[in-house]
């Protein structure tokens, strides 16, 4: 999956957090951060199953289908999809930057 497909698919379900559930999401970093993305995938199946919005785990799975794939094997990867910056999206200078400095997030904030 593309970098802008990810995006696209972060950005639809940011859209439908927002109007179901109040929850504000960062969209860029939904979609080059895998334990982000797995968070932010509990937190709408953990939604969808308390509002009856089957919706959301359909597009979570969608964005979310690698970040399944490192948690199941995470030798596979050792810090997520940006850790050694050759995987780096080439179509994303803008997060260049801010992905360099840490790849951790915690709680609400990128630490």
């Amino acid at each position: 999956m593309t970098y802008n497909e990810r995006l696209a698919i972060a950005a639809h379900l940011h859209v439908l957090l927002r109007r179901i559930t109040g929850r504000v999401t960062d969209v860029e970093w939904m979609a080059v951060n895998d334990d982000y993305a797995l968070h932010i995938k509990n937190y709408s199946a953990q939604k969808a199953a308390e509002t009856a919005r089957p919706e959301l785990v359909e597009w979570a799975d969608k964005l979310f289908i690698d970040a399944k794939t490192a948690a199941v094997a995470p030798n596979a990867r050792s810090a997520g999809p940006l850790s050694d910056g050759a995987d780096r999206p080439a179509e994303a200078p803008i997060l260049r930057g801010r992905t360099e400095k840490s790849q951790k997030y915690v709680g609400g904030l990128r630490m």
